[in-house]
């Protein structure tokens, strides 16, 4: 039995179609030498969000790189598994960097004193700010919407190998 009237593919497809024509004829409206341009004042405007967005990263990366510090610290037996994953953070950070001044970071929180809760403690970080980063994409321009993914992903896989990490190491 074949369906009739209206799919919902159909008018999803029916609607891009529409999109994508307004988009080709330029339906902004104006003449043809104003068409597209974006006024100074939203410029500066969304430089100076992108620029809030970024610097905000880039402080939350210092922190925890600073945080995996803290627990390398307090607990040698975890500082071979934190070093790669610390050093990736740093780079997050100096990517968040590249085009802002940095930050200075806040002092970490001291390590409980048992490595597992600590490594627990440091997953749970990492996700927290995977979820933070995940939550602001929709805010960002594209390249820091990009970056921003990028690093949420990197920061839930981190979560991962610190819960694993914390299974293997003796307390």
């Amino acid at each position: 039995m074949q369906r009739t009237g209206t799919t919902r593919r159909s008018a999803l497809t029916a609607s891009g179609a529409l999109a994508l024509g307004a988009l080709l004829t330029g339906c902004a409206g104006g003449t043809g030498s104003d068409r597209g341009a974006v006024p100074a004042d939203a410029r500066s405007a969304s430089t100076r969000a992108r620029t809030a967005l970024r610097t905000a990263a880039a402080r939350t990366s210092h922190a925890l790189r600073a945080r995996y510090a803290e627990v390398a610290a307090a607990h040698p037996a975890t500082a071979g598994g934190l070093a790669p994953l610390s050093a990736a953070v740093g780079e997050h950070a100096r990517a968040f960097s590249q085009d802002v001044p940095a930050p200075s970071a806040p002092a970490p929180a001291p390590s409980p004193t048992d490595a597992r809760a600590a490594l627990k403690e440091l997953a749970a970080e990492e996700l927290r700010v995977a979820d933070e980063r995940a939550g602001t994409l929709l805010t960002a321009d594209p390249e820091t919407a990009r970056l921003l993914a990028s690093v949420a992903a990197a920061g839930a896989v981190h979560a991962h190998l610190l819960t694993e990490l914390a299974k293997e190491i003796a307390s």
